[in-house]
């Protein structure tokens, strides 16, 4: 059966993922961006329904002091005799946790915290029911290795004391470990190289899960490092057995601007199978992965994916699809049959800003995006329409008074660069149409003016990517926000072309 790469679109890096009976979990990492660690559901690999969030509390998930791409970092997810295990670390705050549920659609316990430092933390259970816990770390010569104990997974206790069990297979920022028993070995497997273009996974195995390990004939098992094309930075790696005996690979990938080594709508998530062979896992086409794969799905036939969104606020709670910068003001959100009220925070460019804005991923290059906003407007608010990758980098369409005239403006923020690039005097009677349409260069902004859409201005993709704004590792949303004001939002259409 044939299906589509990416599985998962936008901003929505280093899976993990489980199974339980025919039921398939995933999940992935979030960073400064609230609620944490989106779960999502399958049967068949391909087609995913977010279900539900890891982290919906501040109890749970503090990001007051995460700094761009800080906060919650890799995630695994696990089942074990009925419960529900998730770790991740909160490089902001905390550490390394795990939390636990045995209702994959309610809420999750409370965070117990864990005495080994490092990062991307994964469990594993032995067959004798011991609970393992591994992450990376620095050994005491400031090298990055990988650490292994037993604790419980409940409380976060150890058991036995941390042991360093591997340095990787010779890539740098070994990172990611996870662990697997298949026909009497212990399997580890490692994110190597960095998440950039040099990623790669790799693989290890012993008779004692402590080591020593020996490599991968073939390592590394999946890597785009040294091949030119559309997917690239394959690595952070998950596998996971189906109810047919297939074995399948999720793992991060991007897809950069045409023609350039940048790439804004963040890290995603693809499938690959894995067939093994004299007892090493070979993924994809022979470490490579495509656009179009084919293998032997489990479950229901595969379904054409839509990533269109469309939301009138008609029901009692805020769709999950929507994200916050950091934890939500909650008094700032008021939730109406028919339409939200966003009462005005902090600026978007503010340190550190929580600020009064609703936001979709972006899954593709070409997307258009409308909002209409309804209220008065006050003199120097801004209410509107944004590009947002993070504080330092944004575009933002806005509607905003100053004396007895309306604006709609445009705004960029480009590193410590922030200016208006356009504006114009709108007779603004209490309502109007924003809109964004973006490709892969470009990000056009528009206002409705008498039924009519006129463009105000443009910003280029390449200047919201990754590469561009330094060490980052998410991706850009479209958010509706309101700045020193308030403003009704009635209407949020998003259209994937």
């Amino acid at each position: 059966m044939k299906y589509k790469n990416p599985i998962i679109a936008g901003f929505n890096p280093d899976p993990s993922i489980c199974r339980v009976g025919d039921d398939f979990y995933l999940v992935t990492s979030t960073f400064e961006f609230f609620p944490g660690v989106p779960i999502y559901h399958s049967k068949n690999l391909v087609n995913w329904e977010l279900i539900n969030y890891c982290l919906t509390t501040d109890s749970q998930l503090s990001l007051e002091n995460a700094e761009a791409s800080g906060g919650i970092y890799a995630p695994t997810i696990r089942y074990y005799d009925g419960v529900f295990f998730m770790t991740t670390t909160n490089v902001s705050t905390g550490g390394n946790f795990i939390v636990h549920t045995k209702d994959i659609y309610g809420k999750w316990s409370e965070p117990a915290y864990v005495d080994q430092g490092g990062i991307d933390p994964s469990l594993f259970w032995d067959d004798d029911g011991a609970c393992y816990f591994v992450s990376n770390g620095i050994d005491e010569n400031g090298k990055i290795a990988i650490f292994l104990c037993t604790l419980d997974p409940f409380t976060g206790k150890k058991h036995t004391p941390t042991k360093l069990i591997s340095y990787g297979c010779g890539g740098r920022y070994p990172e990611a470990p996870h662990i697997y028993k298949i026909n009497g070995y212990y399997y580890l497997m490692l994110a190597e190289g960095g998440t950039e273009y040099g990623h790669m996974e790799t693989m290890q195995r012993s008779k004692n899960i402590y080591g020593p390990y020996e490599k991968c004939p073939h390592n590394p098992i999946l890597s785009h490092r040294d091949t030119p094309g559309p997917i690239q930075a394959t690595g952070h790696a998950d596998i996971v057995e189906d109810q047919n005996g297939n074995w399948w690979l999720v793992c991060l990938a991007i897809r950069p601007i045409k023609n350039m080594q940048l790439h804004h709508i963040g890290r995603e998530s693809f499938l690959a199978p894995v067939v093994w062979k004299d007892g090493w896992p070979i993924v994809g086409n022979n470490g490579t992965i495509d656009f179009e794969m084919e293998g032997n799905l489990p479950g229901p036939s595969v379904q054409a994916v839509s990533r269109d969104f469309c939301d009138n606020f008609e029901n009692d709670k805020l769709n999950l699809k929507w994200s916050f910068v950091r934890n939500p003001r909650k008094e700032n959100y008021i939730l109406e049959k028919g339409s939200i009220t966003l009462k005005g925070g902090d600026s978007l460019s503010a340190p550190l800003a929580r600020p009064t804005m609703i936001a979709l991923r972006q899954e593709e290059f070409n997307v258009e995006a409308t909002v209409q906003l309804n209220g008065e407007i006050k003199c120097g608010q801004c209410s509107g329409l944004s590009a947002y990758y993070n504080g330092d980098y944004h575009y933002d369409i806005f509607v905003t008074k100053e004396q007895d005239s309306y604006k709609v403006c445009l705004r960029k923020r480009v590193a410590d660069i922030e200016v208006i690039s356009a504006s114009r005097v709108i007779d603004y009677k209490d309502a109007i149409k924003l809109k964004l349409i973006a490709n892969d260069e470009w990000y056009a902004f528009y206002y409705e003016n008498d039924g009519e859409l006129i463009e105000l201005g443009k910003g280029a993709t390449s200047l919201l990517s990754t590469e561009v704004n330094g060490r980052s590792f998410t991706g850009t949303f479209l958010g509706v926000f309101s700045e020193n004001g308030d403003i009704g939002v009635t209407n949020v259409t998003v259209s994937c072309k």
